[in-house]
């Protein structure tokens, strides 16, 4: 067996893992690069894609799902293989990241237009059509600790990796010259508490690990002290009036903060209010989280045994439209909006921001990474006037930056996870930061016998 790495190694996005085993190349993840590193979408993948056999994927953030529709485009005829949730997921994720690329486009292009170089505007990756053609080969569906052959000598097993909806691990069998192995690719992992899924569960055996370390080198608040904290920035903001806009990833984010709004309502905690989710992808995964109920965890099934909705009640409104989304703005108080993009970089909240970050009676709750370069990290790091639209604003609003809500497992839990595995021989670190990677390499080696490598880009790694 050949391991080879083509993203997901040295920064946080892109992952994509080439497996070469039994006559099969085996295509872990396929993601995006996201951020500082997004002209690597443009480039070659490292290897053809008519060669791949099979496309396993782990869930479906944009960061390892996002190249699935491109890697079709350039002649991939396998299978692609992942949890029915992930499908769903993927689906929305998929047709959202082609409408972003075309906005952004249709925008750099008028602007190249005007610089006289049109060249320079570099055209979406793919379409929405790719993306329903895409779709197509999703031909196989398994289930947590539901076993499949690839092939007589390979065989794989989804479990719950516990980071979003239908999120999972690998674990790759394979018997090559009478010796059998597991490997491990952990995709990214959530937590031993969540909110609305059900949380990661952890491996028995393996030889082989590749793991996640994006919080490598932390510890993240306890989820009981983030949730009351959020709380009492929900009160306090409403005591003076003004509106509370919240910065939301539309995946799992958005669905928690409904969730802590819905048992705020229930228990009587809740001023009295309009809470809009004025984003119509974060309305689209909000309603796939109710498809599939053995994904979620007991609280939030408890809500749905009894005939409740667990992110809707009377005070919430979905706004899909854009005519619906302007309305927002002719409320002055008592309004909690819910938009995307998290860190703010585009989308609605870019308008909620413009209209409420100059008015000293409003709050903004962040409750995501807010990445350096970003509208949200500008804010947050205490600057006085930001630009929106080409209009500066000046930041008058109070700012709440509530950390603890994370999808990933941070260090304590990578490590419980790596402890958790007997036999094991060998572990390499992906998705990561190179100094995040650094700390985490020596706190493994400081708890463990074991000796982690840090994965270089298209390094080959032999599992004899």
């Amino acid at each position: 067996m050949v391991i080879q790495s083509f993203g997901g190694i040295e920064g946080v996005t892109g992952s994509c893992h080439l497996v070469k085993v039994d006559h099969m190349n085996i295509l872990i993840d396929c993601g995006m690069f996201q951020g500082l590193d997004e002209d690597k979408n443009y480039e070659p993948f490292g290897f053809n894609p008519k060669d791949i056999d099979y496309v396993i994927l782990t869930h479906a953030h944009i960061d390892h799902c996002g190249r699935i529709p491109l890697l079709v485009k350039q002649g991939f005829k396998g299978k692609i293989v992942s949890t029915r949730a992930t499908y769903a997921v993927a689906r929305i994720m998929l047709l959202d990241a082609a409408k972003v690329m075309l906005e952004e486009y249709k925008v750099n292009y008028k602007k190249a237009l005007r610089k006289g170089k049109p060249e320079e505007a570099k055209p979406p990756l793919y379409d929405e059509d790719d993306v329903f053609y895409a779709m197509e080969f999703f031909k196989i569906f398994l289930e947590y600790d539901e076993n499949y052959k690839l092939s007589k000598n390979v065989e794989i097993k989804f479990k719950n990796a516990g980071h979003i909806l239908g999120s999972a691990y690998v674990e790759l069998t394979a018997k090559e010259n009478g010796v059998r192995k597991k490997v491990i690719f952990s995709g990214d992992l959530g937590t031993d508490d969540k909110l609305v899924i059900k949380p990661i569960e952890y491996p028995k055996t393996a030889e082989v690990l590749f793991i996640e370390s994006t919080y490598g080198n932390r510890n993240h608040r306890p989820l009981k002290d983030t949730i009351l904290e959020f709380k009492n920035a929900i009160k306090e903001s409403f005591k003076d009036g003004g509106n509370i806009v919240i910065p939301t990833f539309a995946l799992e984010r958005a669905q928690e903060i409904l969730f802590i709004l819905r048992k705020m309502y229930d228990n009587g905690e809740l001023p009295p209010c309009k809470i809009f989710l004025d984003s119509p992808l974060a309305i689209s995964a909000t309603k796939l989280f109710l498809q599939f109920p053995n994904q979620l965890n007991g609280e939030v099934l408890d809500y749905i045994k009894k005939g409740k909705n667990p992110f809707v009640f009377p005070w919430v409104y979905f706004t899909e439209s854009v005519e619906a989304s302007k309305k927002i703005n002719d409320i002055e108080s008592g309004a909690i909006i819910l938009a995307g993009s998290g860190m703010c970089n585009g989308g609605r909240i870019k308008h909620h921001l413009k209209h409420n970050l100059w008015r000293e009676n409003s709050s903004i709750i962040f409750v995501g990474y807010q990445a350096k370069g970003t509208l949200g990290r500008q804010i947050i790091d205490g600057a006085k006037v930001v630009k929106i639209y080409g209009e500066e604003i000046a930041v008058k609003a109070r700012i709440y930056t509530i950390n603890g809500f994370s999808a990933h497992a941070d260090q304590s839990i990578l490590l419980k996870f790596i402890k958790s595995v007997k036999n094991l021989q060998s572990v390499f670190l992906i998705h990561g930061e190179p100094e995040v990677m650094k700390v985490f390499k020596e706190k493994v080696e400081e708890e463990t016998n074991l000796k982690p490598h840090v994965v270089k880009f298209k390094e080959y790694i032999y599992i004899n």
